[in-house]
């Protein structure tokens, strides 16, 4: 069955979800139609866990008081899941939002992005932070970021329930132990292969002698993303929903009224 990158990437995370029944609460921030997407394919397959914070629009957001309230909710446990991704991420799992840096080195800046937000906090308070960037290149995995947004890791003295546990991409799914400060391949998307995931690879990283291929999507989780969930997400993000799934929901909108 054919189907789109962003329907693999879905299922993927959905699924990452679905084999942890301690998730209750999965909380995604803004413009990440792909994590929100998988939130709902969970709850909707598990039959209603997890719950899902789209920070993003109305349909699926608690908060009225934005970052404040997201934050607290964090602070106090409440979140067991959230998104990070980054404009570079190394071996460590550190992550970087700020911007790149020319030939030269700091203070010169040769790209400048949004900045930080809240990023740090949320690594080290949320107990389960799944990294999400489709982009796999070395641009992107570096051996070592140019600033350190959110460390992937911390000493041991310093108490934090939260962190990377998985990384996806485009290209693969990584685990992340944070023990020994590494990734590890754990599958390969269907048509890529480990060469291709060396290749396009900044860091070093750990893997079986036979690294399996990711599953596909089913063809049942497919109808789902197609109608159900596509109907649910396009209230958010309706180009997102129009161009992977074919949703319109302005026409759905227009019949139901």
């Amino acid at each position: 069955m054919n189907y789109q990158l962003e329907e693999l990437l879905i299922c993927v995370i959905a699924r990452l979800l679905e084999a942890d029944p301690a998730v209750r609460h999965v909380a995604v921030g803004a413009a990440s139609p792909v994590p929100g997407s998988a939130v709902l394919l969970c709850r909707e397959v598990t039959g209603g866990r997890p719950r899902a914070s789209i920070i993003h629009g109305e349909t699926n957001n608690p908060f009225t008081d934005g970052a404040r309230e997201i934050f607290d909710c964090a602070g106090q446990g409440r979140i067991d899941v959230f998104f990070l991704g980054g404009v570079q991420i190394d071996g460590q799992a550190n992550i970087n939002l700020v911007g790149t840096v020319g030939e030269a080195g700091y203070p010169e800046i040769q790209r400048r992005f949004p900045g930080s937000f809240g990023s740090a906090y949320m690594y080290f308070v949320v107990p389960k932070v799944i990294l999400f960037r489709p982009e796999h290149s070395r641009r992107v995995f570096v051996d070592q970021v140019d600033f350190i947004s959110a460390p992937g890791v911390s000493e041991p003295d310093v108490h934090r329930p939260g962190g990377p546990k998985f990384l996806v991409t485009e290209l693969c799914l990584m685990s992340f132990d944070a023990g020994r400060k590494r990734f590890r391949l754990e599958s390969v998307h269907p048509g890529h292969t480990v060469e291709a995931v060396l290749d396009n690879t900044g860091f070093d990283f750990d893997m079986a002698e036979n690294v399996p291929t990711t599953p596909e999507p089913e063809p049942e989780r497919l109808d789902l993303l197609r109608t159900r969930i596509g109907a649910e997400i396009g209230t958010t993000y309706p180009g997102f929903a129009a161009r992977v799934f074919g949703v319109d929901v302005q026409a759905m909108e227009a019949r139901a009224i």
